[in-house]
Order: structure tokens, then sequence, then C-alpha cells
């Protein structure tokens, strides 16, 4: 079988490649980054990873950490290993503090669909026909579709939906 035609040139080598970066980025490679800042800071390169993990109170294993109770005691299991020596428990500490803290809502409405719900109340009110049948009906949803986008927006923004038609309230009074 024949070899491939680059593969027969012998392999030169490149004064211009800058070894120290070159070596750097393969060690960066080799070690992936840490992306828990507490763990990151507390890490100590020299121990092992079990090493690292086992002073800061954390398992490397998690079946080893909380075995399943077997049925038959052994009486070699009924000796207690040595625990490992926490030497590090902010870590701990830290990452249960910032587990307790109370989640962010990260989900939102696109301010295009805000505003298209609030066009339509706005000019049709509760009438999902005639909003189906709207020029800024653009996606040709039906009554339907459009009812539950409306229901989407007063979940997530009830405060808001609330003001909105207290305004439209307000409105329809001064015009009488």
């Amino acid at each position: 079988m024949p070899k491939a035609k680059g593969k027969t040139r012998r392999q030169k080598f490149g004064y211009n490649v800058n070894r120290k970066r070159l070596n750097r980025n393969a060690r960066r490679k080799a070690a992936p980054r840490i992306e828990c800042s507490h763990i990151r800071h507390a890490w100590d390169h020299a121990k092992s990873v079990r090493q690292n993990l086992a002073e800061m109170g954390l398992a490397m294993d998690p079946n080893k950490a909380v075995p399943l109770r077997k049925k038959k005691v052994k009486a070699m299991d009924m000796e207690e290993r040595p625990k490992e020596l926490v030497r590090k428990p902010y870590v701990l500490n830290d990452l249960e503090a910032e587990a307790s803290l109370p989640e962010k809502k990260g989900n939102t409405l696109s301010r295009d669909l805000i505003d298209y719900v609030r066009y339509m109340v706005e000019n049709h009110g509760e009438d999902y026909k005639a909003m189906a049948r709207d020029e800024k009906n653009y996606y040709q949803d039906t009554p339907k579709q459009i009812r539950n986008k409306i229901n989407v927006y007063k979940r997530f923004y009830p405060v808001e939906w609330q003001a909105f038609i207290d305004s439209l309230q307000k409105d329809k009074m001064e015009i009488e």
C-alpha cells in the first residue's frame, strides 16, 4: 500500500516556534481549568486529586463515601478506617453557603413578545378571534396560541400585567 505523499519528507526543526509558549499551552491543556472558584483557589497542584478533595472535605468517589448497607456485616468491615483530616473546611462552608442562596430567575420573555401581547390586549381586549385576524399577527397565531402567549406573560410578569390592566381601565374611564 502506498504512503501519503507528505509523510516521506524528513522532519525539520522549527526555529521560529516559541518553545516557552508551546510548553505553557501544552501544560494548560493537560491540566483542565477548574470551574468552581472555591475549589480552584484551594487546589494544591503538588497533590493528587483524591488528596486535594479529601483535604477540602469532599469525596472523590460517592459510592465509597456513602456505602450501601449490606445485610451481612463482616468482621473486617467493623473496623473503621482512619478518617482523612479536613484541613480546608472553608471550601466546604463556602460551597454550602453558595448552594443555600436562592436561585435567581433567569427566564424572561423577549421584548417582541411583550410588545405583541400588550398591543393585542390594548386594541382587542379579550377578543382572541379579532387578535388572530389582526394585521400585526405576523406569525398567524390561532386564537388559542394568542391566549396562551397572554397567559405566559401574565404568569411571568404578574405585577406589570396588573399595572397594564389598571392603566387600560383608567384610560377607558377617562374616555367615557
